[in-house]
């Protein structure tokens, strides 16, 4: 029926990697773990428990920082093969309840549960039965969010972790959007929260103050989104395929690479790893080639052009003129190339057929 609003599920498995670990390994379970990289191969936390995190460690974060927060954080080498299969058994719960099911990772979803019959169609009950059985039949908890919207459904999921549940309903979402913070929302990093509270902006209720012109002005295209997203607009759809839109690879270094000519040394073995990873994906139509640097002192630099072949040339190009930003030592390189979208390739295609 239109106008009936959407029920929404933010599936979210807590602490995944870590989970599984603890889950097979009881004796980690009241100690803080981290799943990264050790020290001596420049490793970085790809997720960690929450005793690890009353410490200050986080996801993403260099290992030997996260041994200066926690020496006694016990270092777990990841297994993503086993993750994987945990991540198998949980997208099937998913798909039992809806075939709308939108992967984000191994550990989330997105699922529209609008015409569900089940349940006496309660999306809460619903929410509660995913958790039960996930649990059940995994050992894993999960947080979830319901709500109208997919980006409310990711706030909701991420409110009362681990093992939460909050649920907004369409006549509490004017309210809860009001008092929200800006912070919250999809696509705000730090850089935009600071405009943002350079111009007085700290909540939603602030945000709508504003006209989408000035909106526009400061912030581009994204101003348009956070106009939207200020008054509970996103009519995103759950998409049960996910259009692929770039393909790279990268390296973190054991020791930093002290030079461009280092850089270069380890630029073309990247490249036909690239290579290799493009035909395998059927070699797609491409746009764009990319490069990616992080220097020693953490800072990261990305440099694009566009280009319908991998051309080594355009990356050794792209890789001095990135590498001249700081000119320092660098402990990770990346390449990559953007794909042509699924809407181009139809418009030529049309195109051609005309010709």
């Amino acid at each position: 029926m239109a106008g009936t609003p959407r029920k929404i599920l933010h599936a979210d498995c807590d602490c995944f990697y870590a989970a599984v670990e603890m889950r097979d390994n009881p004796a980690l379970r009241d100690v803080p773990i981290a799943v990264g990289g050790g020290v001596d191969q420049r490793g970085v936390i790809a997720t960690c428990n929450y005793p690890a995190r009353a410490f200050g460690v986080r996801s993403a974060m260099p290992t030997a920082r996260a041994l200066r927060l926690c020496p006694d954080l016990v270092l777990v080498r990841g297994d993503f093969e086993r993750y994987r299969e945990v991540s198998r058994q949980i997208q099937a719960i998913f798909h039992e309840l809806t075939p709308l099911v939108e992967p984000l990772s191994l550990d989330e979803a997105f699922l529209d549960v609008s015409d569900v019959e089940h349940f006496q169609g309660s999306a809460t009950w619903m929410a509660h039965w995913l958790k039960a059985e996930a649990l059940k039949r995994t050992g894993i908890t999960i947080s979830v969010g319901v709500a109208p919207s997919k980006f409310l459904a990711k706030i909701a999921s991420d409110w009362e972790k681990p093992d939460g549940l909050t649920v907004i309903t369409p006549d509490e979402v004017d309210a809860f959007i009001t008092a929200l913070p800006v912070n919250c929302l999809h696509g705000v990093g730090p850089a935009t929260a600071a405009k943002l509270e350079a111009m007085g902006i700290a909540t939603c209720e602030d945000l709508r103050t504003w006209p989408i012109e000035t909106l526009l002005e400061r912030f581009g295209k994204f101003g348009k989104r956070l106009f939207e997203l200020a008054r509970g607009i996103d009519e995103r759809e759950v998409r049960t395929h996910r259009e692929r839109k770039s393909i790279s690879v990268e390296t973190t270094f054991h020791h930093d690479l002290p030079d461009l000519a280092a850089c270069q040394d380890a630029l073309l073995p990247l490249i036909e790893r690239l290579a290799g990873r493009i035909e395998r994906h059927g070699q797609p139509p491409l746009d764009k080639l990319f490069i990616k640097v992080r220097f020693s002192d953490f800072t990261l630099t990305s440099l694009e052009c566009p280009s319908a072949t991998p051309s080594p040339a355009l990356f050794q190009r792209l890789l001095e003129q990135a590498w001249s930003r700081a000119a320092q030592p660098v402990r990770l390189l990346g390449v990559g190339v953007r794909l042509v979208s699924a809407d181009a390739r139809r418009q030529l295609s049309l195109f051609e057929s005309d010709a």
